[in-house]
């Protein structure tokens, strides 16, 4: 079968740690909105498993962006393993259960394919998850830790965009060189 990606909810540790360091894993941070998107080969079937509290919403929506037909296979189950929801050969589709405690396990199949890779785009909306879930994970982060993201991001931002704009100065200076040079080969 296809490899599984455990998706645990809260994941304040996940979260801090990078994917590369986790493969096979994908975490979801306590955003109650959360979207993927992942490349399915060929032949393969792909899972993923999200923890869900008491009485909760779980919604997920997916869309199949590209690959031959637009289309795959999909399956919801409960934490005891009953199919809640199976459809063959659908572009995208939009799902909502009230939860029980436990595991919910949803799958993109693309075992019918055996030459086009499909890629998926998910998005997985989670209400009512309670107060307390919701709580716990903040009493992990002080106010100069949420600071300090902040400020990280805000510096990532403009590391990148000076990166294009020396890259786009770099390119302008380099153009007029070559103008430079043609222009006085030919006089």
């Amino acid at each position: 079968m296809g490899d599984k990606i455990w998706l645990p909810f809260p994941v304040l540790l996940l979260a801090a740690v990078p994917s590369v360091l986790l493969p096979g894993t994908a975490g979801f941070t306590p955003s109650l909105d959360s979207d993927f998107t992942f490349t399915l080969p060929a032949g393969r079937k792909e899972c993923f498993y999200q923890p869900m509290p008491l009485k909760a919403s779980l919604e997920i929506e997916y869309q199949v962006l590209d690959g031959a037909g637009l289309d795959i296979d999909f399956h919801l189950a409960s934490p005891e393993g009953k199919t809640l929801v199976f459809e063959q050969r659908k572009s995208d589709g939009v799902h909502t259960i009230e939860t029980e405690v436990g595991d919910y396990m949803f799958c993109f199949d693309n075992t019918f394919s055996t030459i086009s890779e499909k890629v998926i785009f998910f998005e997985l909306i989670l209400d009512n998850m309670g107060e307390q879930e919701q709580e716990d994970w903040k009493k992990y982060i002080t106010g100069t830790d949420i600071l300090d993201m902040k400020l990280e991001d805000i510096l990532d931002y403009f590391i990148i965009k000076s990166f294009y704009l020396f890259s786009g100065i770099d390119q302008q200076h380099q153009v007029q060189t070559k103008q430079k040079w043609s222009y006085s080969d030919t006089s």
